[in-house]
């Protein structure tokens, strides 16, 4: 849901872009300036207690994510590294952001239960990402599913703003759903795969290299 909104904000992204742009940034500069961002103030404002307010700021980074490709678009400087760059820098974002939820769990939220759930929630969404990244690099199409990492977000965020206000329900839901969903994401994911691959068999198709496959392992 999130990934079909960032196309029609991407538009009031521009004037921000083209001022990095004058500045003599690349949407590499900003790629990083914005993980590290995120992850200080998730890691600084979450675990001691302020929930809505990190929910707000971290939202703002979140929704300004696209500054760097429309940079990369507007320069004609885009790459395959540019996006490789992105991808794995979004996982850090992500490990910081639910891991400081863990971390405040652990700590002012007192219930090692929730924070364990956090970290669920982390694990089977990098997961989700690493599914679908997987199969399009073994050449399968992966789409759709409940738990695109901006939805994730979006729902991990939303309840950390409620719980903040005093709705602390709020936040034990997101982490449950979120479990959930991705979990369910995971299995669509491998689904599609798996169907793609035995279509492909029956037809005699060679979608991937065998050995390209085992070398890529021997390496991960």
């Amino acid at each position: 849901m999130v990934e079909y909104l960032r196309r029609g904000y991407s538009a009031a992204l521009t004037p921000a872009a083209k001022l990095f742009l004058a500045m003599r940034m690349t949407p590499d500069m900003i790629t990083w300036a914005g993980t590290v961002l995120t992850c200080v103030l998730a890691l600084w404002l979450v675990p001691a207690g302020h929930l809505w307010q990190s929910a707000l700021v971290i939202t703002v980074c979140v929704l300004t994510d696209g500054v760097d490709g429309v940079m990369a678009r507007l320069s004609d400087k885009g790459s395959s590294y540019g996006a490789f760059l992105d991808s794995t820098l979004d996982r850090v974002a992500d490990g910081a952001i639910f891991g400081a939820v863990a971390l405040w769990y652990a700590g002012q939220g007192d219930s090692m239960w929730w924070a364990g759930l956090a970290i669920g929630a982390l694990v089977l969404g990098q997961v989700t990402s690493y599914a679908k990244a997987r199969g399009l690099a073994l050449g399968f199409k992966v789409w759709g599913g409940l738990a695109a990492r901006g939805d994730r977000l979006l729902v991990l965020l939303v309840g950390m703003f409620l719980a903040g206000l005093g709705v602390h329900w709020a936040l034990p839901i997101a982490l449950v759903y979120l479990c959930l969903a991705s979990a369910f994401t995971v299995l669509q994911r491998m689904g599609q795969v798996k169907k793609q691959a035995q279509e492909a068999a029956a037809a005699g198709v060679q979608i991937i290299d065998p050995q390209a496959v085992v070398a890529a392992e021997h390496q991960n």
